[in-house]
């Protein structure tokens, strides 16, 4: 699939979520989450790419992360939204 042809499709497959709609995805451990910094999907596109080089650059730069449980913490008390994209297997979230 064409880079532009995937985006278009994460981009309609995109949506917002509550926490408590996330939540149960977090306890699986499978919730990343993205920094303001991020275009949700692009990275829902490197994800999807297995583009391994983008991928770990941005973990190790800090600007995608498993969620933790501070961000847990966070989330439930603020109530948050979120912008999400399910890249099997993970959930790709960015607070809105």
């Amino acid at each position: 699939m064409q880079n532009d042809e995937l985006k278009a499709r994460l981009r309609a497959e995109s949506g917002r979520l509550a926490w408590d709609e996330l939540a149960p995805h977090y306890a699986r451990g499978v919730v990343v989450r993205v920094s303001a910094g991020l275009d949700l999907i692009e990275v829902g596109a490197a994800f999807a790419e297995d583009n391994v080089a983008q991928v770990t650059a941005w973990l190790e730069g800090g600007a995608v992360a498993r969620a933790s449980e501070d961000d847990a913490r966070r989330w439930t008390a603020g109530n948050m939204e979120f912008e999400a994209l399910v890249v099997a297997p993970w959930v790709v979230v960015k607070e809105t």
